[in-house]
């Protein structure tokens, strides 16, 4: 392939070496530590307000940092993680059902198909059992049981009850909790908050993150602000793809950006399908409504075994029902992985036994649970979804199965990390799911959560106590070259926006631009329709910066203005994005070749020659620099969940 050129090898050198359970007490002692009176002389920008960002920025403040945050949104308790509903997982082994630290590092590898760190992830597991600590103390509702203990229950791809949870509005919950402590270091004074302000570039000054350039949303303001490191905390990119769970504003503008300006970006062809989402009902949606995978704990997944089926599905008798996940996966059953439960309903409904409008769906039935725990039982665990459902489709769950399909949700891929959560622009951290590190090919359900608290509450402020106390931070001016020309380059491109006066919307472009994702790099790709995807792709482009139309002008609130920036960036990040579908040339977790798979239709993957992480360099050409899997105590197999 001519598209890209091969760099030289990555390797994170800021793991320690020694036992995998001592690596990161080992890390925290070796970092140096800045006394708690130069703590205040120091500026740290971190953007983003979700639980990696708002619970980053309350730690910083807490331990003396000055930091200035930025939100797109008018509050930061309106982060996407507030759409986080089923739980959190930690290693508490509550249940005494055999779980343990080391079991969630299995899972959580194996879950990925060995495509993550054994040492990031182990780390996440040790973390796991403080951040569950630390959420009760700030007065997060978790369930609880008769006794007065925390509840847990189970969520897919493992055998055991690790999952904290708040009913079914978990991630609300604990943004609030998040939200708090960063609400009080605000009233303190130890956080400068700045929201409906949009991060626009990075600036880098003398090799270092420096800075960031941003846009008041609603004045129009472009404004620079500097500070000794940078912290992105801005989430996934999954709506490249227009239809997604995401929320409408969610987007990919602040890790492209950093991209750009030098920030290798991993793995972006990993993107998670999640198969728990109300079917979308035509085109005049712009997103997608995720019913939390906490409800394959109860309920059963089905379609009629007669092929079309007109029945309602209270008419179809139990022998006349194909419970596919049962059948296929018996010992994991409906709670098998994200990316398997996934694939298994696209086949069904490929095969023409899918239910409702053009047969994209399957049932996610209730009937037995209600039957078995009486539905005052079922109203106390997930009440809200379905009343959430009820509300979107005009039925009843109660009464009737809820129809389900998978959906584009989480994405794995993100800023390339080291162990430190530091980017390749030195000062430039990346926490969350704006980063790549910990999920491989496929994240387990309920590890949000987790990955983005302990990422912000224990790992970043550590590791970054690291960098300021070895580092030496000239003041900069904001007339130095480098700043200058990050704004002039905010400046040039939101002009270049408004002056196309085109014929076609931003949406138009966007959507068209989903289409083609969803079809060629959806739940299946190929090395056909990828090509055929990257052939299309710099047309587009082309078109969106040649007739795009941006109403309006810069100096007001203008939504269409803040689409077009975020759609642009989309355009550049989904070639990217098909080029490393392409490039990886298995399957593995939520990437599947249909060119790479086993004779019973599983992922195939090849570890021989792909058993990496893709580090894309930017450029004219991008470069793609591997970072060589090491695995030690999690050894790669295939996966069964038979």
């Amino acid at each position: 392939m001519s598209d890209y050129t091969l760099g030289e090898p990555i390797a994170d050198t800021r793991a320690p070496d020694g036992p995998i359970e001592a690596r990161w007490d080992s890390r925290r002692f070796g970092a140096k530590l800045v006394n708690p009176a130069n703590r205040r002389r120091h500026r740290i920008i971190v953007v983003g307000t979700g639980l990696a960002g708002a619970s980053a920025g309350a730690t910083l403040a807490e331990q003396g940092y000055h930091v200035v945050q930025f939100c797109f949104q008018d509050s930061p308790r309106r982060a996407h993680s507030v759409a986080a509903q089923g739980g959190i997982n930690a290693a508490k082994n509550y249940r005494n059902d055999g779980d343990s630290v080391y079991r969630l590092i299995y899972d959580t590898v194996k879950g990925g198909d060995f495509r993550s760190r054994e040492s990031n992830v182990y780390r996440l597991a040790q973390v796991s059992t403080q951040i569950i600590d630390q959420a009760v103390a700030q007065g997060v509702p978790f369930a609880r049981e008769y006794g007065g203990l925390l509840d847990t229950r189970s969520f897919g791809g493992v055998q055991v009850q690790r999952t904290f949870y708040a009913r079914g509005q978990t991630g609300q919950q604990l943004l609030l909790g998040a939200y708090q402590a960063l609400a009080r270091q605000i009233d303190a004074g130890g956080v400068e908050m700045h929201p409906r302000t949009e991060m626009l570039d990075l600036i880098v000054a003398d090799g270092k993150a420096r800075g960031i350039v941003a846009r008041d949303l609603v004045t129009g303001e472009v404004t620079t602000h500097l500070a000794d490191a940078v912290v992105l905390a801005t989430g996934g990119y999954g709506n490249v793809f227009y239809l997604s769970t995401n929320a409408k504003g969610s987007n990919t503008t602040a890790i492209w950006r950093a991209h750009k300006r030098g920030a290798y970006f991993a793995n972006p062809c990993f993107t998670q399908i999640h198969p728990t989402c109300i079917p979308r009902s035509g085109e005049h949606q712009s997103k997608l409504t995720l019913m939390s995978e906490s409800l394959r704990n109860d309920g059963r997944i089905w379609v009629p075994k007669q092929p079309r089926d007109p029945r309602p599905p209270q008419d179809i008798p139990e022998d006349e029902r194909d419970y596919y996940l049962e059948r296929m996966y018996p010992s994991f059953g409906n709670l098998v992985p994200r990316d398997i439960a996934s694939r298994a309903a696209k086949n069904v409904c490929d095969a023409g036994f899918g239910v409702g409008p053009g047969g994209l769906g399957v049932y996610l039935d209730f009937a037995d649970a209600i039957e078995r725990m009486g539905r005052p039982a079922v109203e106390a665990k997930y009440g809200n979804l379905f009343d959430m459902y009820e509300r979107i489709t005009a039925e009843n769950p109660y009464q009737v199965p809820m129809r389900i399909y998978p959906a584009i949700h989480y994405t794995m891929g993100g800023l390339w990390v080291d162990y430190d959560l530091q980017s390749t622009v030195p000062g430039l951290f990346v926490t969350g799911e704006a980063n790549f590190s910990d999920h491989g090919a496929n994240r387990l359900g309920a590890s949000a959560l987790m990955q983005g608290l302990a990422d912000g509450y224990f790992v970043l402020p550590a590791t970054l106590n690291d960098y300021i106390a070895r580092g030496s931070f000239p003041a900069l001016d904001p007339a130095d070259p480098d700043v200058a020309q990050a704004e002039t380059a905010v400046r040039d491109r939101l002009e270049r926006l408004l002056s196309v006066r085109g014929t076609r919307s931003v949406d138009s472009f966007h959507r068209e631009l989903g289409h083609l994702m969803w079809d060629h790099c959806g739940m299946s790709r190929s090395a056909e329709g990828l090509q055929k995807a990257l052939d299309r792709i710099p047309e587009l482009r082309a078109e969106f910066w040649r007739d795009v139309r941006v109403p309006g002008t810069g100096a007001e609130l203008n939504q269409e203005l803040e689409k077009a920036g975020r759609v642009a960036d989309f355009l550049e990040l989904a070639e990217l994005l098909l080029l490393d579908a392409l490039v990886r040339e298995e399957s593995c977790g939520g990437h599947f070749r249909e060119e790479h798979q086993t004779e019973d239709g599983e992922a195939q993957r090849d570890d021989e020659r792909f058993s990496y992480v893709s580090a894309w360099e930017y450029g004219e050409k991008p470069v793609l620099h591997q970072e060589i899997l090491n695995f030690e105590h999690v050894h790669p197999t295939q996966r069964s969940y038979t």
